[in-house]
């Protein structure tokens, strides 16, 4: 029999192994590698992930942007070019967005984000870009060119003389980048340049492709001058009124319209499918698909039959993106979405299938398969995508002054996360003899 010198040995053994044990099970719970609750707990539900996941931290302080003093005439003496006061502008002479500006506003976004930065609030804790006096404290550059504005301005026609008065100001803008050190420094690496409209900064764009571009897609430039590692896909600005007091009590029963289009259907490139479509949803009563132009009356009559609508169609454009989709979310009209190369806004942090659907052309195209499959949502899979819509709308919304979390404080955050390629590349540039040595390897 083991003698009670035995017992005390093993004893202690096991109350060594206990206390081990516990340390080991302490050490995992903090560091998150152990769930108590699915081991003491496992009947309770887990949350489900949320459908936006913000990538910096609450605490994250805000870009310091230096803005450059251009010139009135390369903003907004565009919107007023009745206007002879060519000082830069500031927050006390910053003038409001015309309201009649009909399918200019889409492209602003250039006048939102430079307004963002002449803002002399406190803006709270939302603020993601400051603008800095110093420009050796920036973190990033803004050259402050509508260049969407100019275009659609000076010759929207293309062949139009007063085209020259946009290839003029492109020629003088880069005169001025091309004299700043900061952007011989980086070679405008670190500069971000809005060009939304397909056609912004035409005549020179080739020359500022090494800058972060804010785009709303890709559908019509080569890879090597736009792309999403460098460059931010932006949402356009919305041209229908947003929809704040949506609460009727059934969402789902008032919405009497199936599926809605309104909008232009002869298009180029991708756009094509448009044509296609309307043979395809022809015949179905709770179908709304219909040809027209965007003049005041029919954005009015977009924004009602959106909102009395559960599915928004989507269809590519000119480009693989267009405004409908926007008008769509700020009326909490369920985005189907048709194309096959678009890319979205602030992806990585918005997870679009929670509140959208998706067809490729193939599939959209196929006679009666898209319309079934509207049919097939059931009601309280709707309600969910609906409620989801109204969380996040505000993330597509242009204020000035900027509120926290819009459209413009999204836009900057997204900037704020390409910068770091940005100085690596600046950094190895300003060190290598030779800078392109590994194309030259074989």
């Amino acid at each position: 029999m083991p003698n009670a010198r035995s017992h005390k040995m093993y004893g202690k053994a096991a109350f060594a192994l206990i206390i081990a044990f516990l340390l080991l099970l302490t050490y995992s719970i903090f560091i998150g590698t152990v769930d108590i609750r699915s081991y003491f707990l496992p009947l309770l539900p887990s949350s489900p992930p949320p459908v936006v996941q913000s990538l910096c931290a609450t605490t994250s302080p805000p870009l310091k942007v230096y803005m450059y003093d251009l010139p009135r005439r390369f903003n907004v003496a565009i919107m007023n070019r009745r206007g002879t006061d060519q000082t830069p502008v500031t927050a006390r002479t910053w003038p409001p967005w015309p309201k009649n500006s009909g399918l200019k506003r889409q492209h602003s976004i250039e006048y939102w984000m430079m307004g963002s930065l002449l803002f002399d609030g406190n803006g709270g804790d939302g603020r993601e870009a400051v603008r800095v006096s110093d420009p050796e404290l920036a973190d990033a550059f803004f050259v402050p060119f509508f260049s969407s504005l100019s275009f659609n301005t000076h010759g929207h026609n293309m062949t139009d003389p007063a085209t020259r008065i946009d290839h003029q100001l492109q020629i003088d803008l880069l005169k001025i980048l091309g004299e700043s050190k900061y952007w011989q420094r980086s070679g405008g690496r670190d500069h971000v340049i809005p060009l939304t409209h397909p056609n912004a900064f035409r005549f020179l764009r080739p020359q500022v492709n090494a800058s972060i571009q804010i785009v709303v897609d890709f559908g019509r430039y080569p890879h090597v001058m736009s792309n999403l590692s460098k460059d931010v896909v932006t949402p356009y600005v919305h041209v229908v009124d947003s929809f704040t007091d949506d609460d009727r009590p059934d969402p789902f029963e008032s919405r009497t319209t199936l599926l809605f289009f309104q909008g232009r259907t002869y298009r180029k490139d991708e756009g094509i499918v448009r044509v296609k479509l309307a043979k395809v949803l022809a015949g179905y009563d709770d179908v709304h698909y219909e040809r027209s132009v965007a003049t005041g009356e029919n954005i009015k009559s977009s924004t009602q039959r959106m909102r009395l609508s559960k599915f928004c169609l989507h269809p590519a454009g000119d480009t693989p993106s267009s405004c409908r989709l926007f008008d769509a979310i700020v009326s909490h009209c369920v985005p189907v979405i048709v194309s096959d190369e678009i890319e979205l806004p602030f992806e990585d942090e918005i997870d679009y299938t929670k509140f959208s659907l998706f067809f490729s052309f193939k599939e959209a195209l196929k006679p009666d398969y898209m319309v079934n499959q509207l049919r097939n949502v059931s009601k309280e899979r709707w309600i969910e995508m609906w409620r989801t819509l109204k969380n996040i709308s505000h993330h597509f919304e242009f204020n000035y002054p900027p509120e926290k979390e819009d459209a413009v404080n999204m836009l900057w955050r997204q900037v704020k996360h390409k910068l770091s390629a940005v100085k690596l590349s600046v950094h190895r540039i300003q060190r290598l003899k030779i800078p392109d040595w590994w194309r030259r390897r074989k």
